[in-house]
């Protein structure tokens, strides 16, 4: 058997399976190659079409092995490899995170927030950094400024600290913990924060692969905005006179909207769409808070 073949394999068993995707795939053929080219040691960039040598079956074992604890365990990939990757940039990953895949990152990488910053923005929040993947990107993506990278979850900043040591960030990046801005040291002037947001209906039926993630990444109450409120409710003391809020809601903006109904802000478009991730400025969120709470 040829890698092509063991790939195609894999794919076929997967979509028998009918396991579920979006931890850094989103469909059969890729996941198929992700582990199979990781159980041969094998670099994700590698052209399989290429690498026509024979397999031993000492390969083909270990890498359909590794496919079958994907399909009974329905463990995501990034789980299963220890890596995740977000916006080309690998991060460590366990179980004790959630897994990289904020659209905040393309936010970063492809500029769209750049119109609401300017030459004086220099401290940033990545609040609910998890794996603090947001926070190393906005770090590569804006040399000159510094960072809090802050969670609720002690584990999920272990995985934090490995990953900014990875990527030797550590004199731009302070990891901590803290229960929502409980423990941040602001004023700030650019607020990045993926939320737990996913809705109590939602929550139920979830495919088993995103329940392995923890829940305290993901459950957002009732209608998804628990978080969100205090969060909101709270930013304004935390950021500076030219401050902006990054909120990342997935695919709650009707909830979102209804929350939060007079609050003036910015859709940003993503390759998911223009309805998943929302800019806030300070001057908005002064003017929501004082037309709810006069």
């Amino acid at each position: 058997m040829r890698l092509h073949e063991l790939i195609l394999e894999a794919k076929n068993r997967l979509t028998q399976a009918k396991v579920s995707f979006g931890h850094g795939t989103d469909n059969a053929h890729d996941e198929a190659s992700w582990l199979v080219l990781w159980s041969l040691g094998l670099k994700l960039d590698t052209d399989t079409t290429a690498q026509n040598f024979e397999l031993t079956q000492s390969q083909i074992e270990r890498a359909l092995a590794l496919i079958e604890q994907r399909i009974t365990k329905r463990t995501p990939s990034a789980y299963l490899t220890g890596e995740a990757w977000l916006q080309g940039i690998p991060f460590f990953v366990d179980q004790r995170s959630i897994i990289p895949r904020s659209l905040i990152a393309e936010c970063l990488v492809n500029s769209s927030i750049d119109p609401w910053l300017n030459i004086h923005t220099s401290r940033v929040l990545d609040l609910c950094t998890g794996n603090a993947s947001l926070a190393i990107i906005c770090a590569m993506v804006f040399p000159e400024v510094e960072i809090d990278a802050l969670d609720i979850s002690i584990q999920a900043l272990e995985v934090a600290h490995i990953n900014v040591e990875r990527h030797m960030l550590g004199k731009r990046i302070r990891v901590k913990a803290s229960d929502g801005l409980e423990h941040a040291n602001g004023p700030y002037d650019l607020i990045l924060c993926n939320p737990p947001y996913v809705n109590s209906l939602s929550m139920q039926t979830l495919p088993p692969e995103f329940k392995a993630e923890p829940a305290l990444s993901l459950d957002g109450g009732a209608d998804g905005m628990d978080f969100i409120r205090k969060f909101l409710n709270d930013a304004p003391s935390h950021l500076s006179d030219i401050g902006v809020i990054v909120l990342e809601v997935g695919h709650e903006r009707d909830h979102f909207e209804n929350a939060f109904s007079h609050l003036e802000c910015i859709w940003l478009e993503t390759s998911a769409g223009e309805d998943q991730v929302v800019l806030i400025t300070q001057n908005a969120l002064d003017n929501f808070l004082a037309h709810s709470y006069p």
